[in-house]
Protein backbone atom coordinates (compact mmCIF):
# COMPACT_ATOMS: atom_id res chain seq x y z
CA UNK A 1 0.00 0.00 0.00
CA UNK A 2 3.05 2.13 0.92
CA UNK A 3 4.78 1.82 -2.34
CA UNK A 4 1.36 2.35 -4.19
CA UNK A 5 0.55 5.56 -2.49
CA UNK A 6 4.48 6.79 -3.29
CA UNK A 7 3.66 5.56 -7.00
CA UNK A 8 0.50 8.08 -6.87
CA UNK A 9 2.22 10.59 -5.34
CA UNK A 10 5.03 10.56 -7.70
CA UNK A 11 2.60 10.87 -10.73
CA UNK A 12 1.74 14.25 -9.37
CA UNK A 13 4.96 15.32 -8.59
CA UNK A 14 5.94 14.43 -12.28
CA UNK A 15 2.76 16.55 -13.66
CA UNK A 16 3.27 19.19 -11.57
CA UNK A 17 7.59 19.28 -12.06
CA UNK A 18 8.58 17.67 -15.22
CA UNK A 19 6.35 19.10 -17.84
CA UNK A 20 8.22 22.70 -17.07
CA UNK A 21 11.87 20.77 -18.06
CA UNK A 22 9.98 18.80 -21.31
CA UNK A 23 9.07 21.30 -23.47
CA UNK A 24 12.41 21.52 -25.94
CA UNK A 25 15.71 21.12 -25.00
CA UNK A 26 17.19 24.40 -24.89
CA UNK A 27 14.33 25.49 -22.83
CA UNK A 28 14.89 22.74 -20.68
CA UNK A 29 15.85 24.45 -17.20
CA UNK A 30 18.55 22.69 -14.55
CA UNK A 31 19.61 23.30 -11.35
CA UNK A 32 22.50 25.82 -10.28
CA UNK A 33 25.98 24.22 -9.89
CA UNK A 34 26.93 22.87 -6.69
CA UNK A 35 28.68 25.09 -4.54
CA UNK A 36 32.77 24.31 -3.55
CA UNK A 37 33.05 21.15 -0.97
CA UNK A 38 32.83 22.90 2.63
CA UNK A 39 34.50 22.31 5.31
CA UNK A 40 31.43 21.31 7.65
CA UNK A 41 29.75 18.30 7.91
CA UNK A 42 26.25 17.72 6.48
CA UNK A 43 26.36 13.82 6.68
CA UNK A 44 22.93 11.86 7.47
CA UNK A 45 24.45 10.06 9.89
CA UNK A 46 25.40 13.24 12.14
CA UNK A 47 22.00 14.33 12.34
CA UNK A 48 20.69 11.27 13.21
CA UNK A 49 18.19 10.57 10.23
CA UNK A 50 19.08 7.29 8.61
CA UNK A 51 20.39 8.03 4.85
CA UNK A 52 17.61 5.35 3.84
CA UNK A 53 14.77 6.90 4.84
CA UNK A 54 15.81 10.32 3.89
CA UNK A 55 16.02 8.72 0.35
CA UNK A 56 12.83 6.96 -0.10
CA UNK A 57 11.43 10.28 1.14
CA UNK A 58 11.96 11.00 -2.30
CA UNK A 59 8.46 11.02 -4.02
CA UNK A 60 8.43 8.01 -6.53
CA UNK A 61 11.80 6.00 -5.57
CA UNK A 62 11.98 3.07 -3.75
CA UNK A 63 13.71 0.37 -2.03
CA UNK A 64 14.72 -2.99 -3.91
CA UNK A 65 17.00 -4.04 -1.15
CA UNK A 66 20.86 -2.99 0.58
CA UNK A 67 23.86 -4.63 0.44
CA UNK A 68 26.33 -4.50 3.18
CA UNK A 69 29.72 -3.13 1.97
CA UNK A 70 32.14 -2.08 4.49
CA UNK A 71 32.36 2.06 4.81
CA UNK A 72 29.53 2.63 2.65
CA UNK A 73 25.27 1.36 1.89
CA UNK A 74 24.76 0.09 -0.94
CA UNK A 75 20.88 0.50 -2.49
CA UNK A 76 19.27 -0.86 -5.49
CA UNK A 77 16.05 1.60 -5.95
CA UNK A 78 13.79 1.83 -8.32
CA UNK A 79 12.54 5.70 -9.44
CA UNK A 80 9.29 6.59 -11.02
CA UNK A 81 9.82 8.43 -14.06
CA UNK A 82 7.59 9.79 -17.15
CA UNK A 83 7.65 7.51 -20.30
CA UNK A 84 7.61 10.91 -22.39
CA UNK A 85 9.10 14.02 -20.22
CA UNK A 86 7.72 16.01 -22.64
CA UNK A 87 4.21 15.22 -21.84
CA UNK A 88 4.34 13.72 -18.19
CA UNK A 89 0.82 12.73 -17.97
CA UNK A 90 0.82 9.94 -20.50
CA UNK A 91 2.80 7.50 -18.53
CA UNK A 92 5.16 6.09 -16.25
CA UNK A 93 7.72 3.68 -16.03
CA UNK A 94 10.25 2.17 -12.94
CA UNK A 95 13.55 2.75 -13.57
CA UNK A 96 16.68 1.07 -11.21
CA UNK A 97 19.15 3.36 -9.59
CA UNK A 98 21.94 2.36 -7.74
CA UNK A 99 23.32 4.06 -4.93
CA UNK A 100 26.70 4.10 -2.99
CA UNK A 101 26.56 6.18 -0.23
CA UNK A 102 29.34 7.39 1.89
CA UNK A 103 28.77 10.78 3.30
CA UNK A 104 26.75 13.72 2.26
CA UNK A 105 29.40 15.92 3.15
CA UNK A 106 31.39 13.96 0.22
CA UNK A 107 31.06 15.05 -3.51
CA UNK A 108 29.08 12.24 -5.88
CA UNK A 109 29.40 10.73 -9.17
CA UNK A 110 26.94 10.22 -11.51
CA UNK A 111 27.56 6.87 -13.60
CA UNK A 112 26.02 5.37 -16.27
CA UNK A 113 26.94 2.46 -18.98
CA UNK A 114 24.16 3.49 -21.45
CA UNK A 115 23.04 -0.11 -20.78
CA UNK A 116 22.07 -2.10 -17.94
CA UNK A 117 22.91 -1.07 -14.11
CA UNK A 118 25.05 -3.79 -11.87
CA UNK A 119 23.00 -4.57 -8.74
CA UNK A 120 26.65 -5.03 -6.91
CA UNK A 121 28.84 -2.69 -4.87
CA UNK A 122 31.57 -1.09 -7.13
CA UNK A 123 33.26 2.65 -8.04
CA UNK A 124 34.04 4.53 -11.41
CA UNK A 125 37.58 5.69 -11.62
CA UNK A 126 36.07 9.34 -10.69
CA UNK A 127 34.18 7.59 -7.27
CA UNK A 128 38.11 6.37 -6.52
CA UNK A 129 39.55 9.62 -7.00
CA UNK A 130 37.42 11.69 -5.09
CA UNK A 131 36.95 9.64 -2.35
CA UNK A 132 32.79 9.94 -2.76
CA UNK A 133 29.64 8.59 -3.34
CA UNK A 134 28.26 7.09 -6.87
CA UNK A 135 24.74 6.86 -8.30
CA UNK A 136 23.80 4.77 -11.11
CA UNK A 137 21.49 4.64 -13.77
CA UNK A 138 20.00 2.10 -15.80
CA UNK A 139 19.50 3.39 -19.67
CA UNK A 140 15.82 3.47 -20.38
CA UNK A 141 14.44 0.97 -22.63
CA UNK A 142 16.86 -1.90 -20.50
CA UNK A 143 14.98 -4.25 -19.35
CA UNK A 144 13.51 -4.15 -16.83
CA UNK A 145 14.11 0.02 -16.97
CA UNK A 146 11.45 -0.89 -19.90
CA UNK A 147 7.88 0.86 -20.53
CA UNK A 148 5.05 -1.66 -21.06
CA UNK A 149 4.52 -1.49 -23.61
CA UNK A 150 7.24 -0.10 -25.30
CA UNK A 151 6.91 3.04 -27.23
CA UNK A 152 10.12 3.44 -29.20
CA UNK A 153 10.10 6.45 -30.09
CA UNK A 154 10.74 7.82 -26.62
CA UNK A 155 13.91 5.92 -26.97
CA UNK A 156 16.28 9.34 -27.65
CA UNK A 157 19.37 10.95 -26.24
CA UNK A 158 17.36 14.08 -25.21
CA UNK A 159 14.75 11.80 -22.91
CA UNK A 160 17.85 9.86 -21.41
CA UNK A 161 19.27 12.66 -20.75
CA UNK A 162 16.18 14.26 -18.75
CA UNK A 163 15.89 10.71 -16.82
CA UNK A 164 19.69 11.56 -15.27
CA UNK A 165 18.34 15.09 -14.71
CA UNK A 166 15.36 13.88 -12.98
CA UNK A 167 17.26 11.77 -10.42
CA UNK A 168 19.89 14.56 -10.10
CA UNK A 169 17.46 16.97 -8.77
CA UNK A 170 15.99 14.77 -6.60
CA UNK A 171 18.99 13.75 -4.79
CA UNK A 172 20.61 17.16 -5.23
CA UNK A 173 18.44 18.04 -2.05
CA UNK A 174 20.68 14.91 -0.24
CA UNK A 175 23.80 15.55 -1.83
CA UNK A 176 24.37 18.85 -2.04
CA UNK A 177 28.13 19.00 -2.40
CA UNK A 178 29.04 19.03 -5.76
CA UNK A 179 28.97 16.25 -8.80
CA UNK A 180 30.44 14.86 -11.55
CA UNK A 181 29.13 12.21 -14.45
CA UNK A 182 30.58 9.64 -15.87
CA UNK A 183 30.97 6.71 -18.43
CA UNK A 184 32.71 4.64 -20.31
CA UNK A 185 32.20 3.92 -24.30
CA UNK A 186 28.29 4.22 -24.54
CA UNK A 187 28.45 5.40 -20.55
CA UNK A 188 30.84 8.17 -22.20
CA UNK A 189 28.47 9.04 -24.81
CA UNK A 190 25.50 9.59 -22.25
CA UNK A 191 27.27 11.55 -20.08
CA UNK A 192 28.03 14.11 -23.14
CA UNK A 193 24.63 14.48 -23.97
CA UNK A 194 23.52 14.64 -20.52
CA UNK A 195 25.83 17.92 -20.03
CA UNK A 196 24.78 18.90 -23.53
CA UNK A 197 20.99 18.99 -22.87
CA UNK A 198 22.00 19.92 -18.93
CA UNK A 199 24.50 22.32 -18.76
CA UNK A 200 24.30 23.69 -15.09
CA UNK A 201 23.54 19.82 -13.92
CA UNK A 202 27.44 18.78 -13.12
CA UNK A 203 30.08 20.07 -12.14
CA UNK A 204 32.79 18.49 -14.64
CA UNK A 205 31.88 15.79 -17.18
CA UNK A 206 34.49 12.04 -17.23
CA UNK A 207 33.94 10.67 -20.39
CA UNK A 208 35.51 7.46 -21.44
CA UNK A 209 36.47 6.15 -24.91
CA UNK A 210 33.28 8.00 -26.16
CA UNK A 211 32.70 7.45 -30.00
CA UNK A 212 31.24 10.48 -31.77
CA UNK A 213 29.78 9.72 -34.92
CA UNK A 214 29.15 12.72 -36.84
CA UNK A 215 28.29 11.93 -40.26
CA UNK A 216 27.13 8.42 -40.26
CA UNK A 217 27.72 7.79 -43.76
CA UNK A 218 30.85 8.85 -44.07
CA UNK A 219 33.30 5.69 -41.63
CA UNK A 220 36.72 6.30 -43.45
CA UNK A 221 38.71 7.22 -40.59
CA UNK A 222 37.90 3.70 -39.30
CA UNK A 223 39.36 2.92 -42.77
CA UNK A 224 42.70 4.36 -42.03
CA UNK A 225 42.40 3.66 -38.39
CA UNK A 226 42.61 -0.05 -38.95
CA UNK A 227 45.27 0.28 -42.23
CA UNK A 228 48.03 1.28 -39.26
CA UNK A 229 46.73 0.15 -36.40
CA UNK A 230 49.71 -2.35 -33.92
CA UNK A 231 51.75 -4.08 -36.21
CA UNK A 232 51.66 -4.92 -39.72
CA UNK A 233 52.47 -8.99 -38.51
CA UNK A 234 49.26 -8.41 -36.09
CA UNK A 235 47.11 -6.87 -38.78
CA UNK A 236 48.41 -10.43 -41.19
CA UNK A 237 47.47 -12.16 -38.68
CA UNK A 238 43.87 -10.76 -38.11
CA UNK A 239 43.39 -10.75 -41.42
CA UNK A 240 44.18 -14.21 -42.35
CA UNK A 241 42.24 -15.88 -39.82
CA UNK A 242 38.83 -13.87 -41.21
CA UNK A 243 39.67 -14.78 -44.57
CA UNK A 244 40.53 -18.57 -43.75
CA UNK A 245 36.55 -18.29 -41.34
CA UNK A 246 35.10 -17.20 -44.31
CA UNK A 247 36.69 -19.47 -47.11
CA UNK A 248 35.82 -22.21 -44.75
CA UNK A 249 31.93 -21.33 -44.55
CA UNK A 250 30.51 -24.58 -45.66
CA UNK A 251 32.09 -26.65 -42.62
CA UNK A 252 32.62 -23.71 -40.19
CA UNK A 253 28.80 -22.93 -40.80
CA UNK A 254 27.96 -27.13 -40.27
CA UNK A 255 29.57 -26.74 -36.68
CA UNK A 256 27.73 -23.11 -36.14
CA UNK A 257 24.35 -24.92 -36.71
CA UNK A 258 25.07 -27.49 -34.43
CA UNK A 259 26.34 -25.02 -31.74
CA UNK A 260 23.14 -23.49 -31.92
CA UNK A 261 20.84 -26.54 -31.79
CA UNK A 262 22.83 -27.71 -28.69
CA UNK A 263 22.36 -24.00 -26.96
CA UNK A 264 18.92 -23.13 -28.26
CA UNK A 265 20.22 -20.45 -30.30
CA UNK A 266 17.69 -19.16 -33.04
CA UNK A 267 17.93 -16.94 -35.89
CA UNK A 268 14.96 -15.17 -36.38
CA UNK A 269 15.74 -11.17 -36.00
CA UNK A 270 18.90 -11.44 -37.97
CA UNK A 271 17.26 -13.48 -40.86
CA UNK A 272 19.52 -16.62 -41.25
CA UNK A 273 22.41 -18.95 -39.51
CA UNK A 274 24.32 -17.55 -42.45
CA UNK A 275 23.87 -14.09 -41.92
CA UNK A 276 24.48 -14.28 -38.00
CA UNK A 277 27.79 -16.15 -39.00
CA UNK A 278 29.29 -13.68 -41.17
CA UNK A 279 28.60 -10.87 -38.59
CA UNK A 280 30.34 -12.93 -36.30
CA UNK A 281 33.41 -13.18 -38.49
CA UNK A 282 33.38 -9.69 -39.76
CA UNK A 283 33.36 -8.01 -36.27
CA UNK A 284 36.60 -10.27 -35.47
CA UNK A 285 39.20 -7.90 -36.49
CA UNK A 286 37.43 -5.26 -34.60
CA UNK A 287 36.45 -7.15 -31.69
CA UNK A 288 40.28 -7.76 -31.19
CA UNK A 289 41.32 -4.26 -31.24
CA UNK A 290 38.52 -3.34 -28.95
CA UNK A 291 39.38 -5.68 -26.46
CA UNK A 292 42.96 -6.72 -26.65
CA UNK A 293 46.49 -5.13 -26.49
CA UNK A 294 49.00 -6.28 -29.40
CA UNK A 295 50.71 -8.54 -26.92
CA UNK A 296 47.81 -11.03 -27.10
CA UNK A 297 48.76 -11.02 -30.78
CA UNK A 298 50.69 -13.99 -30.55
CA UNK A 299 47.49 -15.75 -29.65
CA UNK A 300 46.30 -15.36 -33.28
CA UNK A 301 47.27 -18.38 -35.46
CA UNK A 302 50.15 -17.59 -37.47
CA UNK A 303 49.44 -19.52 -40.38
CA UNK A 304 45.93 -19.62 -40.86
CA UNK A 305 45.43 -21.41 -44.52
CA UNK A 306 47.59 -24.44 -42.21
CA UNK A 307 45.42 -24.21 -39.22
CA UNK A 308 42.86 -26.73 -38.23
CA UNK A 309 38.65 -25.94 -38.58
CA UNK A 310 39.12 -25.94 -34.91
CA UNK A 311 41.70 -23.39 -34.32
CA UNK A 312 40.04 -20.76 -36.70
CA UNK A 313 36.56 -21.60 -35.37
CA UNK A 314 38.36 -21.44 -31.24
CA UNK A 315 40.06 -18.05 -32.25
CA UNK A 316 36.87 -16.01 -34.38
CA UNK A 317 34.48 -17.55 -30.69
CA UNK A 318 37.43 -16.83 -28.51
CA UNK A 319 37.16 -13.05 -30.06
CA UNK A 320 34.07 -12.70 -31.18
CA UNK A 321 31.33 -14.72 -29.49
CA UNK A 322 29.18 -16.77 -31.93
CA UNK A 323 26.34 -16.19 -29.97
CA UNK A 324 26.28 -12.47 -30.71
CA UNK A 325 23.84 -12.37 -33.14
CA UNK A 326 21.62 -14.79 -32.35
CA UNK A 327 18.24 -13.66 -31.23
CA UNK A 328 19.48 -14.56 -27.51
CA UNK A 329 22.89 -12.46 -27.70
CA UNK A 330 20.64 -9.68 -29.37
CA UNK A 331 17.14 -9.26 -27.57
CA UNK A 332 19.03 -7.37 -24.60
CA UNK A 333 20.93 -5.35 -26.67
CA UNK A 334 18.08 -4.30 -28.49
CA UNK A 335 17.90 -0.39 -27.27
CA UNK A 336 21.00 -0.02 -28.29
CA UNK A 337 20.91 -1.56 -31.94
CA UNK A 338 17.69 0.91 -31.67
CA UNK A 339 19.11 3.91 -31.20
CA UNK A 340 22.37 2.96 -33.52
CA UNK A 341 20.10 3.10 -36.02
CA UNK A 342 18.09 6.42 -34.94
CA UNK A 343 20.45 8.59 -33.44
CA UNK A 344 23.97 7.35 -32.42
CA UNK A 345 24.83 6.01 -36.23
CA UNK A 346 27.10 2.90 -36.48
CA UNK A 347 30.70 2.06 -38.23
CA UNK A 348 30.87 0.45 -41.10
CA UNK A 349 34.27 -0.68 -42.70
CA UNK A 350 36.05 -2.15 -46.06
CA UNK A 351 37.76 -4.95 -44.90
CA UNK A 352 39.70 -4.44 -48.47
CA UNK A 353 42.01 -8.03 -47.01
CA UNK A 354 38.61 -10.27 -47.65
CA UNK A 355 38.15 -9.82 -51.25
CA UNK A 356 34.82 -10.45 -52.48
CA UNK A 357 34.77 -13.47 -49.78
CA UNK A 358 31.83 -11.05 -47.86
CA UNK A 359 27.77 -11.25 -48.58
CA UNK A 360 26.53 -9.21 -46.96
CA UNK A 361 29.39 -6.35 -45.73
CA UNK A 362 28.99 -4.63 -42.58
CA UNK A 363 25.29 -4.97 -41.50
CA UNK A 364 23.61 -2.42 -40.38
CA UNK A 365 21.44 -2.05 -37.00
CA UNK A 366 18.44 -2.36 -38.61
CA UNK A 367 19.12 -6.30 -39.07
CA UNK A 368 19.57 -6.26 -35.47
CA UNK A 369 16.29 -5.04 -34.23
CA UNK A 370 12.92 -6.91 -35.09
CA UNK A 371 10.88 -5.64 -37.31
CA UNK A 372 7.81 -4.95 -35.35
CA UNK A 373 10.07 -1.69 -34.26
CA UNK A 374 9.60 0.76 -36.53
CA UNK A 375 13.15 3.03 -37.07
CA UNK A 376 14.14 6.29 -38.67
CA UNK A 377 17.37 7.72 -38.98
CA UNK A 378 18.24 11.36 -37.54
CA UNK A 379 21.01 12.92 -39.05
CA UNK A 380 21.12 15.85 -36.86
CA UNK A 381 21.35 14.51 -33.82
CA UNK A 382 25.01 13.73 -33.56
CA UNK A 383 25.77 17.07 -35.53
CA UNK A 384 24.27 18.91 -32.83
CA UNK A 385 26.37 17.05 -29.89
CA UNK A 386 28.89 17.58 -31.66
CA UNK A 387 28.85 21.32 -32.30
CA UNK A 388 27.81 21.98 -28.91
CA UNK A 389 31.04 19.99 -27.38
CA UNK A 390 33.21 21.68 -29.95
CA UNK A 391 32.33 25.42 -29.07
CA UNK A 392 30.80 25.00 -25.68
CA UNK A 393 33.08 22.33 -23.49
CA UNK A 394 33.21 23.57 -19.82
CA UNK A 395 34.85 21.26 -17.62
CA UNK A 396 34.87 18.15 -19.77
CA UNK A 397 37.25 15.43 -20.06
CA UNK A 398 37.84 12.87 -22.59
CA UNK A 399 39.97 9.71 -22.02
CA UNK A 400 40.62 7.39 -25.61
CA UNK A 401 42.87 4.48 -25.93
CA UNK A 402 45.42 4.23 -28.91
CA UNK A 403 44.18 1.06 -30.40
CA UNK A 404 40.59 1.50 -29.91
CA UNK A 405 38.67 1.46 -33.04
CA UNK A 406 35.66 3.50 -31.52
CA UNK A 407 38.85 6.22 -30.85
CA UNK A 408 38.78 6.58 -34.92
CA UNK A 409 35.80 9.67 -34.41
CA UNK A 410 36.49 10.83 -31.32
CA UNK A 411 35.14 13.88 -29.74
CA UNK A 412 37.30 16.69 -30.35
CA UNK A 413 37.78 20.55 -28.72
CA UNK A 414 36.98 23.88 -30.91
CA UNK A 415 37.83 27.34 -29.43
CA UNK A 416 34.65 27.89 -27.30
CA UNK A 417 36.27 24.96 -25.03
CA UNK A 418 37.03 25.89 -21.28
CA UNK A 419 39.17 23.94 -18.75
CA UNK A 420 38.74 20.79 -21.43
CA UNK A 421 41.37 18.20 -22.14
CA UNK A 422 41.35 15.06 -24.77
CA UNK A 423 43.62 12.64 -23.51
CA UNK A 424 44.99 9.08 -25.22
CA UNK A 425 46.29 6.31 -23.37
CA UNK A 426 49.10 4.93 -25.09
CA UNK A 427 48.70 1.59 -26.72
CA UNK A 428 45.49 1.46 -24.88
CA UNK A 429 42.20 -0.38 -25.69
CA UNK A 430 38.73 0.04 -25.10
CA UNK A 431 39.41 -0.03 -21.30
CA UNK A 432 41.49 3.00 -21.28
CA UNK A 433 41.50 4.92 -17.74
CA UNK A 434 42.99 8.21 -16.51
CA UNK A 435 45.34 5.62 -14.65
CA UNK A 436 46.90 4.60 -18.15
CA UNK A 437 48.28 8.21 -18.90
CA UNK A 438 51.22 9.44 -19.53
CA UNK A 439 52.64 10.87 -16.00
CA UNK A 440 51.83 14.40 -16.79
CA UNK A 441 48.70 13.79 -18.36
CA UNK A 442 47.46 11.49 -15.32
CA UNK A 443 48.22 13.97 -12.80
CA UNK A 444 46.34 16.88 -15.27
CA UNK A 445 43.83 14.80 -15.15
CA UNK A 446 43.38 13.43 -11.71
CA UNK A 447 43.81 17.27 -10.69
CA UNK A 448 41.40 18.38 -12.91
CA UNK A 449 38.70 15.80 -11.51
CA UNK A 450 39.65 16.76 -8.18
CA UNK A 451 38.95 20.36 -8.74
CA UNK A 452 35.90 19.96 -10.24
CA UNK A 453 34.67 17.89 -7.64
CA UNK A 454 35.73 21.12 -4.51
CA UNK A 455 37.83 18.37 -3.20
CA UNK A 456 41.80 19.09 -4.43
CA UNK A 457 43.78 19.83 -1.45
CA UNK A 458 45.88 22.60 -1.43
CA UNK A 459 48.99 20.56 -2.68
CA UNK A 460 47.38 19.94 -5.55
CA UNK A 461 45.70 23.51 -6.21
CA UNK A 462 49.65 24.63 -6.08
CA UNK A 463 51.00 21.75 -7.99
CA UNK A 464 49.02 19.52 -10.03
CA UNK A 465 51.79 17.23 -10.38
CA UNK A 466 50.53 16.01 -6.79
CA UNK A 467 47.69 14.51 -8.00
CA UNK A 468 46.52 11.03 -6.82
CA UNK A 469 43.23 9.40 -5.98
CA UNK A 470 41.68 10.37 -2.43
CA UNK A 471 40.82 6.86 -1.84
CA UNK A 472 42.97 3.42 -1.60
CA UNK A 473 42.29 0.72 -4.38
CA UNK A 474 39.74 -1.52 -3.35
CA UNK A 475 40.06 -4.75 -5.55
CA UNK A 476 36.28 -5.62 -5.09
CA UNK A 477 35.07 -2.14 -6.09
CA UNK A 478 37.23 -1.15 -8.51
CA UNK A 479 37.51 -3.89 -10.72
CA UNK A 480 36.79 -2.40 -13.22
CA UNK A 481 37.84 -5.22 -16.34
CA UNK A 482 34.30 -6.09 -15.99
CA UNK A 483 32.69 -3.26 -17.56
CA UNK A 484 35.34 -3.94 -20.50
CA UNK A 485 34.55 -7.66 -20.42
CA UNK A 486 30.27 -7.48 -19.87
CA UNK A 487 30.15 -7.28 -24.06
CA UNK A 488 33.08 -9.09 -25.04
CA UNK A 489 32.75 -10.20 -28.70
CA UNK A 490 30.24 -7.40 -29.99
CA UNK A 491 30.59 -4.75 -31.75
CA UNK A 492 29.13 -2.45 -29.40
CA UNK A 493 30.36 1.01 -27.73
Amino acid sequence: MRKALRGILSLAVLIGTVSATGASAGAATAAEPAAKQSSSTSSSESSGEDIKDRILAIPGMSLIEEKPYPGYRFFVLEYTQPIDHKHPSKGTFQQRVTLLHKDTARPTVFFTSGYNVSTNPSRSEPTQIIDGNQVSLEYRFFTPSRPAPADWSKLDIWQAASDQHRVFTALKKIYSENWLTTGGSKGGMTATYFERFYPKDMDGVVAYVAPNDVVNKEDSAYDRFFARVGTKECRDRLGGVQREALVRREPLEEKYEAYAAENGLTFRTVGTLDRAYEAVVMDYVWAFWQYSLLADCESIPADAPNATDQEIWDSIDGISGFSAYADQGLETYTPYYYQAGTQLGSPDIRQPWLGKLSRYGYQPPRNFVPRSIPMRFDSSAMRDVDRWVRNNARRMLYVYGENDPWGAEPFRLGHGARDSYVYTVPGGNHGSKVAGLVADEKAKATAAILRWAGVAPAAVEADPAKAKPLATFDARLDKRDDELQRDRGTLRP
